[in-house]
């Protein structure tokens, strides 16, 4: 076992947590597990691979789908390995540089994906607002500038506290409750004054989260107030259709994200499946379900597949 008393964080080793009281059951737990992961890897390259070929599908919409699907595999993917190294018996040990990285990339591309559905919610007010400006507002440069400059705000804004680990002795137990390591789990390890991470996580959460939350709120009042203008009932529907999966995206990134942060922190002694599962939930549900949604709610995407799988006799005919 590591020594708990070691004044190196960095050399110090973790032990991840898979689901208490069912290993004899990991292996078969294991499959599932994987088949949701094949699922969200799959159906966000499959929306990555249509977007690049489909000439069709070069706008800003889809480039910002594009980095939806980017993002939803940077959530999940770090957490693959330390999962299935739990499932499968291979080891639950983890390092603290190891857990560290795993942690940065979790908590950036969360951030990163709040910032993308910003910039989707912006794009939908333009498109519907201003649609003779939307070409000129929306130009291939500034959409790059808009994915460079969220992961940036994502990434700076999840360094502070990662580097500060580093400086904290884990005296106690080194147990996480989890596959995978999580800053809020991390610091509840610490036998140290560990307010700046709290304070930090909390004001990061409440700036950014309600920033980009409430940015999404005022664009789709807007758009609201823009489509009931709109005299045909027929042009309304088709409006309101093309915010549909964006809306259901936003619901499948903050409810399980706001879930899990307050069962952190205001459900501490709840049952460890309870934390668990929020955790899993946080993770893969978005990957798998944001490109299952766009498929069906979004015809060119859905179109893009069709040619995709099907010989062009047979997709003609679903034209």
């Amino acid at each position: 076992m590591a020594d708990f008393n070691s004044s190196s964080s960095l050399s110090t080793i973790f032990y991840l947590t898979g689901i208490p009281g069912y290993e004899a059951l990991y292996h078969w737990i294991s499959i599932p597990f994987f088949i949701l992961y094949m699922i969200g890897i799959m159906g966000n390259c499959t929306i990555l691979h249509i977007v690049r070929i489909d000439p069709s599908l070069h706008e800003p919409m889809y480039y910002f789908l594009a980095m939806l699907s980017l993002t939803d595999m940077g959530m999940s993917l770090p957490t693959l390995v330390s999962l299935f190294r739990v499932l499968w018996s291979i080891s639950n040990e983890i390092e603290f540089n190891t857990c560290v990285i795993q942690m940065f990339f979790i908590h950036t591309f969360s951030l990163t994906e709040s910032a993308v559905l910003l910039a989707m919610a912006f794009d939908r007010y333009v498109a519907i607002c201003h649609p003779l400006r939307y070409s000129t507002i929306l130009t291939p440069k500034r959409i790059i500038k808009i994915g460079i400059t969220a992961f940036l705000r994502s990434s700076l804004s999840s360094t502070p506290p990662m580097v500060r680990l580093a400086y904290f002795p884990y005296c106690h137990s080194h147990v996480l409750s989890h596959s995978y390591c999580l800053h809020q789990d991390m610091i509840r390890l610490a036998c140290a004054d560990t307010k700046f991470n709290v304070i930090y996580g909390v004001v990061v959460i409440i700036i950014l989260w309600g920033f980009d939350a409430l940015g999404i709120l005022i664009s789709y009042i807007f758009i609201l107030r823009s489509v009931l203008s709109i005299a045909s009932q027929k042009e309304r529907l088709k409006a309101l259709n093309t915010c549909a999966s964006q809306i259901c995206a936003v619901l499948i990134l903050y409810v399980p994200m706001i879930g899990i942060s307050l069962v952190h922190r205001f459900a501490k002694h709840t049952s460890p499946l309870v934390h668990i599962f929020m955790a899993h939930i946080y993770l893969l549900v978005p990957p798998i379900l944001n490109p299952i949604i766009y498929s069906v709610k979004t015809k060119q995407i859905r179109m893009g597949i069709i040619r995709l799988l099907l010989p062009k006799k047979i997709h003609s005919t679903w034209e």
